[in-house]
């Protein structure tokens, strides 16, 4: 079977909400309290989805977890005289950025010939740490071929995990022996380093990756401190390019030479801080993008519009496709929705290598699905929730009620 790479995107919840539950993540912080707009935010989802259909020919996607979390709400002991925070951590439809649920090894890279993913513990944030569970019962369900998968339990709670948004493979082609590149941070900083060294160990080891295809790089402390909390914030690796801000690591020379290594085929594309600064970098999101290989085998790179709209990025980016270098398209998608709570088009999306015939094919998009997609955010997603709606029994039912209408859709009442 034919191996190939996968996008499965999150769909946006119906309690897609801004309450600013998320440290070190500067956009999140900066609309808290704002009011959101779940329908919108999943219907732009979905168009993201369709595009790269239409490119790729093959696209998956994650439904949302149970929302909001009663056994979370339960533990809280939530009464309405806690913090705004606490109340709305149960609420989260955090788990919409699906590169935090789990780090993906593909068969070729591992001592068993078998794809095989680790949950994340995403145990540094709260409204985060509770999703692990029901994420892996999704994963169970979506890859549930033994023959072809492993689904693993997250590492422990000691050492904080948060899944392919610190992970990056470098590969000759996807259904090719890679190497894999964990990109770790150190605590001490102004915000929390979130992936520790020794879980993207664990990772490794549990995967059965070669060491000499391995290799543990640290994120850039001054790039963790400008709101960098993932390092798909700042580079991102597709096939044998590289795509990153030259302040991304924490010795930039060295981890090309780590990279080179074990990867001589390594291609880089740096921007220089001088054409675009780390801050605005975080602002647009310019590395949080989709780095896709087509199937004319050209790159493109699917950003956010707020790249377009920033004259030192999108002056960048015109520079770089004047040029003879591997990313030959840029190609912007409106996910401001998402944009507003801290997360691209590359945390929406976690990427599986696979043969599409061993998925699970409810979690498969074609057209006709997307219509059945668009059809029923648009008739059960709150169109709008303000900070104060959290804890309505109103909301609530609505919010529940929308989840069972889409699991009754797509045939997974078992998810419910």
């Amino acid at each position: 079977m034919s191996l190939t790479e996968i996008n499965f995107d999150g769909i946006v919840g119906p309690s897609h909400n801004y309450a600013g539950l998320s440290l070190g993540n500067i956009a999140s912080a900066a609309h808290a309290g704002d009011p959101s707009y779940p329908r919108a935010a999943a219907l732009q989802g979905v168009a993201k989805m369709r595009g790269n259909l239409a490119r790729l020919g093959v696209q998956g996607f994650f439904v949302p977890l149970p929302r909001p979390n009663r056994a979370l709400a339960t533990a809280l002991a939530l009464d309405g005289s806690e913090p705004a925070q606490l109340r709305a951590a149960p609420w989260s439809a955090s788990s919409m950025w699906t590169a935090n649920a789990a780090t993906v090894s593909p068969a070729p890279d591992t001592a068993d010939g078998k794809c095989h993913l680790t949950p994340a513990n995403l145990v540094t944030m709260l409204h985060r740490a509770q999703e692990w569970p029901d994420t892996k019962r999704q994963l169970e369900v979506a890859f549930a071929n033994r023959d072809h998968f492993t689904i693993h339990d997250p590492v422990p709670a000691s050492f904080g995990d948060e899944g392919a948004a610190n992970h990056m493979r470098l590969c000759e082609e996807h259904g090719a022996p890679g190497v894999a590149v964990f990109v770790y941070g150190k605590a001490g900083g102004a915000f929390p380093a979130r992936q520790h060294e020794q879980a993207s160990r664990l990772v490794a080891r549990a995967h059965g990756l070669d060491p000499a295809r391995t290799v543990f790089i640290e994120q850039n402390p001054a790039a963790i401190a400008a709101g960098a909390f993932h390092n798909d914030v700042v580079a991102v690796a597709n096939g044998r390019v590289l795509f990153t801000h030259a302040e991304a690591f924490a010795d930039q020379a060295a981890a090309y030479e780590a990279m080179r290594a074990a990867f001589p085929a390594l291609e880089v594309v740096e921007v220089p801080a001088s054409a675009v600064s780390l801050a605005e970098a975080i602002r647009t999101y310019l590395f949080n993008a989709q780095l896709l290989t087509l199937p004319d085998g050209t790159m493109a790179l699917i950003v956010p519009e707020e790249c377009r709209e920033s004259a030192a990025v999108w002056g960048w980016v015109e520079t770089m496709l004047a040029g003879n270098g591997p990313i030959r398209q840029v190609i912007p998608v409106d996910v401001r929705q998402s944009m507003a709570n801290g997360g691209g088009p590359a945390c929406l999306r976690l990427r599986v290598v696979c043969a599409p015939q061993t998925v699970d094919p409810r979690f498969l998009l074609d057209e006709a699905k997307a219509d059945l997609l668009e059809r029923t955010i648009a008739a059960h997603w709150p169109e709008q929730i303000d900070p104060a709606d959290l804890g309505s029994q109103v909301l609530a039912d609505s919010v529940i009620a929308a989840r069972l209408a889409l699991l009754a859709a797509l045939d997974l009442a078992e998810l419910g």
